[in-house]
């Protein structure tokens, strides 16, 4: 798992959800799998079904049209069989998120929805703004996390570290 995947995925356990990484899906007669789902996570309380797959590539908006079409019509054909027990919504939310791109042109990739990593980082950091290192740390298993915290928690020291005025 890379550290995009890493990072998500401790935000969705953060939030409550149940995750699962890295899933083989569509075993092949001979062999092999149609695909790897990266990021499937089910909230069990808001029975929110999500479906992410992070990418840094740098591949032109063709290529990464083909292969995120591929990786999100594979999830929707089998992530039903993922969470066995667990009643299920028929909608999945499925997200990709760059790092590597700009949304100008761009609002949906391969059938799902299109969010930029400053998005996300943008929205955990607004979680943590007022989470006190000593009142309410980030589980110490969480580990991109907590590093977060700790860069909001000594922000001031960081800025002074980097010449930057607050």
């Amino acid at each position: 798992m890379n550290f995009l995947e890493q990072l998500i995925a401790e935000w969705y356990e953060y939030k409550g959800y149940f995750v699962r990484r890295n899933i083989l899906v569509g075993r092949r007669a001979k062999g092999g799998y149609e695909c790897e789902l990266d990021i499937v996570a089910f909230n069990p309380f808001t029975k929110h079904l999500i479906h992410i797959e992070p990418s840094m590539d740098a591949d032109s908006w063709v290529v990464r049209e083909k292969r995120f079409k591929n990786k999100f019509d594979a999830g929707r054909k089998h992530i039903p069989s993922l969470f066995k027990g667990l009643h299920l919504p028929n909608d999945i939310d499925q997200v990709a998120i760059l790092v590597l791109a700009s949304k100008a042109n761009h609002t949906s990739l391969g059938g799902a929805r299109l969010r930029l990593i400053d998005e996300l980082i943008e929205e955990i950091f607004n979680e943590f703004r007022n989470m006190h290192l000593a009142s309410n740390a980030i589980p110490e298993h969480l580990t991109v996390l907590r590093s977060f915290q700790f860069v909001v928690e000594y922000k001031k020291t960081i800025y002074r570290a980097l010449e930057i005025s607050d």
